[in-house]
């Protein structure tokens, strides 16, 4: 990188600063994320998640591997994951294409490979001096190439880092949380600078027998250069710090996060906490602090279905429950819509109503990357929504899956069951939401139970024949997927009917004691 003047750093700040203005009054889209090591897991598992929240592609795409002749350019574009019926997608240029490129589950954030590399994703930010819009990479175009390069987690951030070194990364601050079936990481990556084409990125290892988590807030710690086996960077690191005059040696390590993008808002913090708090309890963190642990040891192995649970999180039970107040209004609803920022904020809980789909990815070594490797895949907000099984061998995906946009309401499209339905509960939340849990821990449960059986089944075929086991999976992964769809449609018409105007089965109910004595319910009188 070229050393900066301090001409160039003064327009760098004004340029920064007419960004901030511009996007002040943009919507807050948030994701979290949270990994699992393989020690840390009953099973051996080594998982990641995602919630896509905010109004993105929720439509499921299966693209398949492919053989390239030499001399191949691959188009590079920016836009094209913020939903179906928003038409933003636009060629930046090209790079040269590889021999061979895995097959990779694509959406707004694609998040998993044939091979099972899998990547989760959340936006971090950062110091806005690093933006640059001459970069061709946005975060999302970047893990497309990291699916279709990577054969491991560190080939993928390999591949990422090195695209984005050579052609510049145009996007704002990202963490990917990327695994495979041994290893986990962090990878945050950002911007060089606007004068720059370039990017500065690092990646850390999560410990196998620990848990961490991503809120929106870079989490990446001390960066080491004599620890290849947990840390990898950027050539350019420690210059571009010292060019802005953010860091020098005399300051000790380098400190990635309050280096690059330091943040101590509770929106952000307080998922960190709750997640650490829910797989370790026994730390005892304090839900005020400003700095958590990069990632802690649970107190109890970590499964599927714990992740499941943490991804449909409002704070229950704790004092920052969203089930509870005058604003949960009589029927416990936790969802809090956008309100000007200049009257206060809303507590930010894990599961959100505007997430356009989530996943919990599960990676497991010791089998064919096609059977070891599966997608829990969640169409809409995760505490309304039904988690199904996908594996990464599969031929294709379940076809409601694959269509539907926000600007029709549609019955072929799974996105809309979900949505329906969770737009519907909140008319009566704390009744609805038990209908919804009693039905999606029916088919959850289900396919956790049956996973074991269905993958020795895959396994038996395998060794006949790798095609028709990866079809098996197909057929029963979608089957599965399209029951779970009907029955939410169903599900919708039945809320319909238990729950009209206001009754539980043609029952009236009332409201809360509670909630009555705080909206000042009373007899009328004269006076």
């Amino acid at each position: 990188m070229l050393k900066s003047t301090a001409k160039t750093r003064l327009a760098i700040v004004v340029i920064a600063t007419v960004i901030a203005l511009l996007t002040l009054a943009a919507p807050s889209f948030a994701c979290t994320c949270v990994v699992v090591g393989k020690n840390a897991s009953v099973d051996g598992s080594v998982m990641t998640t995602h919630t896509c929240d905010g109004t993105y592609e929720f439509r499921l795409t299966l693209i398949p591997a492919k053989d390239w002749e030499p001399g191949t350019m691959r188009p590079v574009y920016k836009g094209g994951g913020s939903g179906a019926h928003v038409n933003n997608k636009k060629q930046v240029g090209e790079i040269p294409q590889v021999a061979h490129t895995y097959a990779y589950f694509d959406i707004a954030y694609p998040f998993a490979n044939e091979m099972g590399v899998m990547i989760g994703e959340t936006t971090i930010g950062g110091n806005r001096e690093l933006r640059s819009n001459d970069g061709f990479f946005e975060i999302w175009e970047l893990a497309r190439i990291g699916l279709e390069r990577g054969a491991t987690a560190r080939e993928a951030i390999q591949a990422m880092g090195e695209v984005a070194e050579k052609y510049g990364y145009g996007d704002g601050g990202e963490c990917l949380t990327v695994i495979d079936g041994n290893e986990a990481w962090f990878f945050e990556i950002y911007g060089a600078g606007p004068f720059e084409i370039g990017a500065v990125w690092a990646a850390q290892r999560v410990p196998d027998d620990e848990v961490a988590v991503s809120a929106n807030r870079a989490r990446i710690t001390e960066v080491r250069t004599d620890d290849p086996d947990n840390f990898m960077y950027s050539k350019n690191i420690f210059d571009v710090a010292k060019s802005f005059g953010w860091w020098d040696e005399s300051q000790g390590p380098l400190h990635m996060a309050k280096v690059y993008g330091w943040k101590d808002s509770v929106y952000n913090t307080r998922r960190e906490w709750r997640v650490l708090s829910l797989v370790a309890p026994s730390l005892n963190l304090d839900p005020w602090a400003v700095d958590y642990p990069f990632s802690v040891k649970p107190d109890k192995k970590v499964s599927v279905a714990d992740l499941m649970t943490i991804k449909r999180d409002h704070y229950e039970g704790t004092e920052f429950d969203l089930t509870q107040g005058l604003a949960a209004g009589p029927f416990g609803n936790p969802n809090r819509y956008a309100t000007p920022a200049t009257l206060g904020e809303w507590e930010r809980a894990i599961s959100i109503f505007r997430c356009s789909y989530s996943v919990i990815l599960q990676a497991r070594a010791g089998m064919p990357a096609g059977i070891g490797n599966v997608i829990w895949f969640g169409e809409d907000a995760p505490h309304s929504t039904c988690y199904v099984p996908i594996y990464v061998g599969a031929t294709s995906v379940p076809e409601s899956f694959t269509i539907g946009s926000r600007a029709v309401f549609d019955r072929n499209s799974a996105w809309w069951a979900f949505n329906h339905v969770s737009n519907y509960a909140d008319l009566k939340y704390s009744y609805m939401i038990k209908d919804i849990q009693a039905l999606y821990g029916k088919f959850e449960s289900e396919a956790l139970a049956m996973q074991p059986a269905i993958e020795q089944a895959a396994l038996d075929l395998y060794k006949v024949d790798p095609k028709l086991a990866m079809t098996f999976l197909t057929n029963y992964s979608n089957a599965h997927a399209e029951k779970v769809v009907a029955a939410w449609w169903k599900l919708a018409d039945d809320l319909a009917v238990k729950y009209q105007d206001g009754y539980v089965d043609l029952k009236t109910v009332g409201y809360p004691d509670e909630w009555l004595k705080a909206v000042g319910f009373k007899k009328l009188v004269r006076e």
